[in-house]
């Protein structure tokens, strides 16, 4: 009864997850600087971070973010210092010594627990997921879906986007990507700090 609604967020789902943003940028660093474990934990926290907003769209706290552009702006400012301060720390850390380790297939050990925070925080903290998920719940999902099957679709987003990043970080991840990405040395972290930043500051102009 509910296939045509769910074809129509898988689609949607597919393109905005395929997008680059914030998400695709720290999972990229991750796996470059720590490999592809690091990866598929920051990927795990992405994942995860879809279902804070599921969560409060079926709430209803989308709908009041919607009515409060003073409190939507507000989230948008926390988003965009957040990437503010991992594009700045990308970049200091570029230009310590050795920052980027040769790895010849070993992978720099890293605290799983932090790299799920890092990624559930880069998405959760999202404005650009928090207008999708706020489209998506008050215009392609109808409104007589029962929570149940709303709860079935947030789950199906949490996986989705947990494999699709899960893939990636073992592609990026790969012992001849991550040499070829690390050959940059610590231009690579420069590059990567500056699209944070970019990021950061889009965001800030468009909540103004």
């Amino acid at each position: 009864m509910y296939w045509a609604e769910f074809l129509t967020i898988a689609i949607a789902h597919l393109f905005a997850v395929a997008s680059p943003g914030p998400d695709f940028v720290v999972v990229l660093r991750q796996c470059v600087a720590s490999g592809t474990r690091a990866g598929l934990w920051t990927s795990f926290g992405v994942g995860s971070g879809i279902l804070l907003h599921v969560g409060y769209c079926i709430l209803g706290v989308a709908l009041l973010l919607s009515q409060s552009p003073a409190l939507f702006n507000g989230m948008k400012y926390i988003a965009a210092a957040y990437l503010l301060y991992l594009g700045i720390q990308s970049i200091r850390d570029s230009l310590k010594p050795a920052t980027i380790v040769k790895t010849n297939g070993e992978e720099i050990s890293v605290e799983p627990r932090k790299a799920f925070v890092l990624g559930f925080l880069t998405n959760g903290l999202n404005p650009k997921a928090t207008l999708f998920f706020l489209a998506l719940f008050t215009v392609v999902i109808s409104p007589d879906t029962p929570i149940s099957m709303q709860i079935i679709y947030g789950i199906y987003l949490a996986i989705a986007t947990f494999a699709w990043f899960a893939m990636l970080s073992k592609i990026l991840g790969n012992e001849n990507v991550r040499a070829w990405l690390q050959s940059a040395g610590a231009w690579f972290e420069r590059g990567m700090g500056t699209i944070l930043i970019f990021l950061a500051v889009q965001i800030a102009v468009n909540a103004s």
